[in-house]
């Protein structure tokens, strides 16, 4: 998958089949876009192309009004949305850069300089309650009547349903939210994770007896507290652990959010490895305590809870094996 930061430049341009859109979390109801997409491209002998945004567009305007909280917490860093997007098959992703200058482009600017000129787009597809240029000025019939002059078709998707739930990536926040990962995996269609790089951290954890793993989060995410987690990426089968996903408020006040992953008996140095972090089940909210025993004693009730889960899971797996 070819991935370009702003409209390709005039050599790297070719027709294209293409959706727009945010795509946090890379969800059923996305894939379900993507598939179509993806199947448009192949009959008419073009790439299948994505466009999406960053930063996304409601956290830019929250920053510019100057209350960060208005902008939605992300489901999935960059990178893991890329992964999602090239094993959803698509052949050319574009991250456009949300900027003032996109943000007052006209709906006719975007048509001609983005979709014509930038993207040759030959086909279309977007949600029915796509808007797009400035003030979300520009509609599906102004994309209509677009693709006649210029010679693109437009397709849009209904919402895909779960039971009676729209599946969108404001359902998935809501599920991440309550640390309902079952409901989760249900509507991305797979277990919740995070990945990143190992950095390096205060080296706090392993005075306490609890070394961990340090993942940077640059954006509010939509999941915070003290789970159980397996990681992947450092051995062959993934590995049991207990993780603090928030903003330390005990050791730190920085205000920064940290994912510290402690694995159980391993000690292998890990800087710089990139790791999956799947999330199995939330132990608590994050809290702030009075001193460091107190975290001590804390840290060491959610390792137990977490080791505890594992040797259920671990039984019930033996189980099944032996019938």
């Amino acid at each position: 998958m070819k991935v370009f930061r702003g409209l390709p430049n005039d050599r790297a341009r070719a027709p294209c089949a293409l959706t727009i859109g945010n795509f946090d979390g890379v969800h059923r109801g996305h894939q379900a876009l993507l598939a179509q997409v993806r199947g448009a491209a192949a009959a008419l002998g073009i790439e299948a192309a994505v466009m999406t945004f960053e930063p996304h567009p409601r956290e830019y305007f929250a920053l510019k009004s100057g209350d960060p909280s208005k902008a939605p917490a992300r489901i999935a860093n960059l990178r893991d949305k890329l992964k999602d997007l090239d094993n959803a098959g698509i052949d050319r992703v574009i991250v456009e850069h949300f900027n003032e200058h996109f943000a007052s482009m006209s709906p006719r600017d975007f048509i001609e300089r983005v979709l014509v000129d930038g993207l040759h787009v030959k086909w279309l597809m977007v949600g029915d309650d796509f808007r797009f240029g400035a003030r979300r000025a520009g509609d599906i019939a102004m994309l209509v009547e677009a693709g006649r002059e210029f010679g693109f078709e437009v397709h849009t998707l209904s919402a895909v349903m779960h039971g009676d739930v729209r599946i969108s990536s404001s359902a998935v926040r809501a599920a991440l939210a309550q640390g309902d990962f079952g409901a989760t995996s249900e509507l991305l269609g797979h277990p919740y994770a995070m990945s990143g790089h190992v950095i390096h951290g205060q080296k706090l954890g392993r005075t306490l007896g609890f070394p961990t793993l340090n993942l940077r989060v640059a954006h509010r995410p939509a999941v915070h507290g003290i789970f159980v987690v397996q990681v992947h990426g450092l051995e062959q089968q993934p590995l049991p652990a207990v993780a603090s996903l928030g903003v330390r408020p005990t050791v730190e006040d920085a205000g920064r959010t940290l994912l510290e992953v402690h694995i159980f008996d391993y000690a292998r140095q890990c800087y710089g490895e990139l790791v999956r972090v799947e999330f199995l089940a939330k132990l608590r909210d994050e809290e702030k305590y009075v001193d460091l025993p107190t975290l001590t004693a804390a840290i060491d009730n959610d390792a137990a809870q977490a080791r505890a889960l594992f040797a259920r899971r671990n039984g019930a797996l033996t189980a099944t094996d032996r019938i």
